[in-house]
């Protein structure tokens, strides 16, 4: 009997303390895609080093490498890989022979094509355990095959390959997950249907990375010392980076559907800022408490906006798509190869604290690191010449994971000796003898106290052990994988045509890839030299004269950018004058997509808007709940509500949700906002109304044939809109004539056509609602971008 042999021969060299012990039960594993690049570079080292490691646990093993090329061919090809197999230093090299030998013989190849490769693996599998008279504990599967593949293979697998009852099933998925959120729900879906949650392991490599896995256990472990200094009160930022020096030569036709976001900070990178801003489970090695504070740390994510990201792109990669992927030359590549992201948590802990995630290719090293960097009020009196300077409470106070490679060349976890002197499990991590010629982040590395792993191992091989040991707390589950894509996905459909900027790469980009936080936003600090591509077209700024009235009112035009800049100018001076005058100002703002920019240019430039002495209202309101992401008091707290200080009371969203319904006319809704409009603002008229066109003419929720709000007494109205989600409150027509000032805010080339409609109407608001504002005693102004004018 094989197994028996392979047992008995391990024996004989002192791997195992005695035959009886082997009870507990064999174990299958199926590596798929066997002789692909994954599965030569890591996996079958990582099964050799599991079977190394597990060897005298109890358990037997077979390892099946499977693929899709013919036996022959395909069995050559596999036993190359592992005749190149190596055993770690340490190991005797008369064992390691024995080990490696043996690992040989317990490796098979098997082409899985068709539904009956896999029964035929199944039987095979079955005939094995028979003749060797094993239970048996468990099968492994893992997928080393592209996302198209999975769901065929997990239904051969489902329908096939299941272990009988009371033996496991792993099955062990790599990314990509999906590109976005609908392709990613759609994958979750379809693997749900053949393997319950439990059975599958995604697998994040970074989660093996050594450093990375250690940020829980170290917060944990130094709770004493990081309680009070974990938090925005202490943390002046956070870095999470990985760069590389290689391009994406060879693997173009990945990368153009990918790109960098996708590629790194979308898993590895955000899996780090989850460790880091996740509050701290009672048990850090529970996977269930560990995924449920995770899921609370993503909902405490800001939304990103298109200006919350920088993009590059090296230069040679375009030359590489069209070459590799035999496109035009004239073709254009807008795929990032490089990105600066600022991420924004809103939780009590982390508000207001920059997370800086970075990651590109062709950059001038290679390293990954993770770098909490602490405030410093320190002023030190005394030269530091003349002190101990180890322990100045002037130098950087920081704790850095160091992923590996660059100066260290290794993983490590610093902390600076200025902060505390950090408790390490002594088995598994030792401090490092300091290299004074080394410096990390301009700093010696003798001002930190520095731990390495006392045994540095590969990211696969921890992974592995892990799926081994059913450790689910290092992989990613179908709900984490869910709420990161979440989170990413509004980014990446904002900047899917936006040009990165180009670099040469390496050492030569220079200052080229530096960027600042301003305000909120990131912005590369140097302008990229621009090279005008058609001259001979015509501009707006070429036009001799752009009409300045528009409707028989004042009309204000520019580029999108400077036009809202300019409004949200006026918009503070006309607060500023109106506080001057009366001493509060009542502005009314209105939701949808457009003002959402200036919102933000309010939040982040004009630190001097007088917003003690403003009321905000609301224009119109969705009948959903303020807390669900299609209201625009949401839109209007996210944007700008959360950055500016209005005090409490002066905020004034509409009453859509009252005794646990939706905009009922029974709970007098409108009536309530009619009266509250009343009692605050003298003579119902507003300082200020801010309004919107939509592309039928409609404007607040007034859309075409309304049957409320267009006339009559009512202030404040239910309307009907002809989109989800239908129920809308709205000020009416005569509210809003009656206010002192009406800004209309009309942007983008979809909105050109209704744009030149209404320049030739008069006052028809029953066909197109936003020709009916004429305000009675104030002023009127339209702010129109130069798509929408022009086209």
């Amino acid at each position: 009997k094989m197994l028996s042999r392979v047992l008995c021969t391990v024996l004989f060299m002192g791997a195992l303390p005695s035959l009886a012990e082997v009870s507990q039960g064999h174990i299958s594993v199926v590596l798929l895609g066997a002789t692909g690049d994954l599965a030569k570079k890591y996996l079958w080292q990582g099964l050799f080093q599991l079977y190394m490691d597990q060897v005298s646990s109890g358990h037997s093993f077979t390892f099946h490498g499977a693929a899709l090329t013919a036996q022959e061919p395909g069995q050559r090809l596999m036993f190359d890989v592992l005749k190149k197999l190596a055993c770690p230093s340490d190991e005797s090299p008369n064992r390691c022979a024995v080990l490696k030998d043996q690992f040989l013989k317990l490796s098979r190849y098997h082409q899985l094509k068709t539904a009956e490769n896999y029964t035929v693996l199944n039987r095979e599998i079955e005939m094995l355990l028979h003749q060797e008279g094993l239970k048996e504990a468990g099968r492994i599967f893992y997928f080393s095959v592209p996302p198209f593949a999975y769901t065929e293979i997990a239904r051969h697998i489902n329908s096939s390959c299941r272990p009988p009852p009371g033996a496991w099933l792993r099955v062990v998925l790599e990314k990509p997950f999906g590109h976005d959120l609908e392709s990613a729900q759609q994958l979750a879906t379809e693997l749900r249907s053949f393997f319950r949650e439990e059975e599958m392991y995604r697998v994040d490599h970074y989660l093996g990375k050594q450093a990375v896995a250690h940020i829980l256990p170290f917060r944990d472990q130094n709770r004493q010392f990081l309680d009070p200094i974990w938090n925005r009160h202490h943390v002046e930022r956070v870095e999470i980076v990985l760069k590389e020096t290689v391009d994406a030569k060879g693997r173009t036709s990945f990368y153009e559907q990918y790109g960098v976001i996708r590629d790194v900070l979308q898993n590895h990178l955000t899996e780090s800022l989850m460790f880091l801003t996740m509050e701290l489970p009672a048990n850090v090695s529970r996977a269930e408490e560990v995924l449920q504070c995770k899921l609370q740390a993503f909902q405490s994510l800001r939304r990103l906006e298109k200006t919350s990201a920088v993009l590059g792109q090296y230069q040679s990669y375009a030359s590489q798509v069209q070459e590799e992927l035999q496109k035009a030359q004239d073709y254009i590549s807008t795929t990032p190869t490089f990105a600066g992201v600022l991420i924004h948590s809103d939780s009590l802990r982390w508000e207001g604290v920059p997370f800086l995630l970075t990651s590109g290719k062709a950059l001038d090293e290679r390293v990954g690191y993770v770098r909490v960097l602490f405030k410093n009020r320190a002023y030190c009196t005394q030269s530091e010449t003349l002190r101990d300077a180890g322990h100045s409470q002037c130098k950087t106070k920081q704790i850095i994971f160091y992923i590996g490679h660059g100066a260290l060349n290794s993983p490590a976890v610093l902390v600076s000796r200025n902060l505390f002197r950090p408790v390490m499990p002594e088995g598994s991590w030792s401090e490092a003898v300091a290299q004074s010629a080394l410096h990390i982040f301009g700093q010696p590395l003798s001002d930190y106290y520095v731990y390495s792993p006392v045994r540095e191992r590969d990211a696969y091989s921890i992974l592995i052990s892990n799926i081994y040991h059913g450790r689910k707390d290092f992989f990613i589950t179908t709900e984490n994988l869910l709420a990161s894509w979440r989170f990413w996905t509004p980014l990446l459909e904002s900047i899917s045509h936006q040009p990165p900027r180009l670099y040469p790469g390496g050492v030569e980009n220079q200052h080229l890839l530096d960027f600042e936080m301003v305000s909120g936003e990131v912005a590369f600090t140097v302008a990229e030299p621009v090279e005008l591509l058609n001259p001979s077209r015509q501009m707006p700024s070429d036009y001799k004269t752009i009409q300045s009235k528009f409707r028989q009112s004042p009309l204000v035009s520019a580029w999108s950018e400077d036009l809202i800049s300019q409004m949200a100018s006026d918009i503070e001076k006309t607060a500023s004058r109106t506080v001057a005058h009366s001493g509060q100002f009542h502005l009314a703002l209105s939701g949808g997509s457009s003002p959402v920019v200036l919102f933000q240019r309010l939040a982040r430039h004009h630190y001097t808007f007088p917003w003690k002495h403003t009321h905000i209202w609301l224009v119109d309101e969705r009948c959903v709940p303020l807390t669900d992401t299609e209201s625009n008091f949401f839109s209007l707290h996210s944007h700008l509500l959360q950055s500016v200080r209005v005090p409490y009371f002066n905020v004034h969203p509409m009453p859509v949700h009252l005794n646990q319904r939706l905009c009922v006319e029974e709970d007098r809704g409108t009536e309530l906002y009619a009266k509250e409009i009343m009692a605050l603002v003298a003579n119902a008229s507003f300082d200020l109304v801010l309004l919107g066109v939509g592309t039928d003419g409609h404007t607040a929720s007034l859309f075409p044939h309304s049957e409320t709000g267009l006339e009559g007494a009512q202030a404040v109205v239910l309307t009907e809109s002809p989109v989800k989600p239908h129920q809308r409150m709205s000020l009416s027509l005569p509210l809003i004539n009656r206010a002192r000032q009406v800004f209309v805010l009309v942007l983008g080339k979809g909105k050109h056509d209704i744009t030149t409609l209404l320049s030739r109407v008069g006052h028809q608001p029953r066909k197109w609602p936003v020709s009916g504002v004429s305000p009675s005693s104030g002023h009127l102004v339209w702010y129109v971008d130069y798509e929408a004018l022009l086209g």
